[in-house]
């Protein structure tokens, strides 16, 4: 479903001329693709929904790194350039949870897992991931997980 969301948009971006939402989602489905074959070469189905949430947010957090580069290097145009495509990329992820609904989701998950300290933390991290997945960025949740279990 998502896949034909981005080639829809790839269609209607040629139709309205938009070269940078063009190009930038031509790398999408690049990258989805890439990650296909890597999959089938493992053995496994094509990626799921799911699997393409997670696929965005790291071509997300690849463009910030970037962004967080050229601003410290004074190139701002390419800074700016990351950022549309940043937005473009944003667009097709679900609406990000704030801070005070991660941390309730956190404790409901900790809560339905009964998990008790740090040797859980994979099993609340996997809980999270399969029912929040592109709703949050899990490298901080993973943080936040582990200072819950600890103490």
């Amino acid at each position: 479903m998502l896949r034909d969301d981005i080639n829809n948009a790839v269609k209607e971006a040629m139709k309205a001329k938009d070269e940078r939402k063009l190009s930038t989602l031509r790398m999408v489905n690049s990258t989805i693709k890439n990650a296909d074959i890597e999959a089938r070469g493992q053995g496994k189905p094509p990626l799921s929904d799911g699997d393409l949430l997670s696929v965005l947010q790291k071509m997300i957090k690849q463009r910030q790194e970037s962004v967080e580069l050229y601003d410290k290097g004074g190139r701002a145009e390419l800074a700016a350039q990351e950022r549309e495509e940043i937005a473009v990329i944003s667009a097709y992820l679900p609406k990000q949870m704030s801070d005070d609904e991660v941390k309730a989701a956190i404790s409901a998950i900790i809560t339905e897992t009964g998990a008790s300290g740090i040797k859980d933390m994979g099993k609340v991290i996997s809980a999270l991931k399969a029912k929040y997945a592109g709703q949050m960025d899990f490298g901080k949740a993973s943080g936040i997980v582990k200072s819950a279990l600890a103490g």
